[in-house]
């Protein structure tokens, strides 16, 4: 079998898998509608301060940042932990299937799905927030930067599954990493309103990137230095969690 075919293989189970489990297309789907409804539609903006004092637009890495960070983060690192406790990667051990491939074959599916589920969340967010963006060739940039960005959370799921013990506990870890990055990294709370010594800190947050570039791609400026840094931080966490997938445990 040709390596094209083994990672299609795996692509099309993982994407079954994917799709059975009903929780994981609630919270992919469904979990960051309703956190738009809260927040963009309930809540809104208050241009008088408080925490959403910023326009609309300014809000659009944070609605995306919930599927590109929470659903590759902990689904790949389920994942791992439910197949080391099968004894999968035992099976797979003896495939010609290397562990790049299967790491990469997971990527894609939840490009695939994310892909879909950031479309959606976008328009919904011009729908309901009445959110301004620069229409233009600038606003494809997101293609790549939801791409990279769901890449770079699935190399750290890996190695999440890889160091947490069991499912419960890559679940656990998950939260625990995601939720701080979620907001933290220019999503929701502005650099402004955080410490002076804390705002140095979220530069060593990948999702700050992803948030510059959404921010920059939805405005029409120039989003470059944010996909570089992006695709940079991707490669380099995704060549760490395929080392970190499991051959034989």
């Amino acid at each position: 079998m040709s390596r094209l075919r083994r990672i299609h293989s795996t692509f099309l189970a993982a994407l079954r898998a994917f799709v059975r489990r009903k929780t994981a297309v609630f919270f992919t789907f469904f979990f960051p509608i309703l956190i738009i409804l809260i927040f963009g539609a309930l809540v809104r903006t208050q241009p008088t301060g408080g925490l959403f004092a910023r326009e609309p637009a300014y809000y659009i890495p944070g609605y995306l940042g919930v599927v590109v960070v929470f659903t590759p983060l902990s689904r790949v690192g389920s994942t791992i932990a439910r197949h080391r406790d099968g004894n999968r990667f035992e099976k797979l051990a003896t495939t010609p299937l290397r562990r790049w491939e299967w790491l990469l074959a997971h990527t894609l599916v939840n490009v695939a799905i994310i892909g879909l589920a950031a479309l959606i969340l976008f328009v919904l967010v011009l729908g309901v927030t009445g959110a301004n963006v620069v229409v233009g060739p600038r606003l494809l940039v997101l293609v790549p930067l939801v791409a990279a960005g769901v890449a770079l959370f699935c190399g750290l799921g890996a190695i999440i599954g890889r160091v947490a013990s069991s499912q419960d506990g890559v679940i656990a870890v998950s939260n625990a990493v995601a939720f701080p990055v979620w907001v933290l990294s220019e999503t929701f709370v502005p650099p402004s309103m955080l410490p002076t010594w804390f705002r140095s800190v979220t530069a060593f947050s990948p999702l700050t990137y992803f948030s510059r570039g959404v921010r920059a791609a939805a405005t029409g400026t120039d989003p470059t230095v944010a996909v570089l840094v992006l695709a940079a931080l991707s490669l380099a966490v995704f060549v760490v969690g395929a080392l970190a997938v499991p051959r034989t445990e």
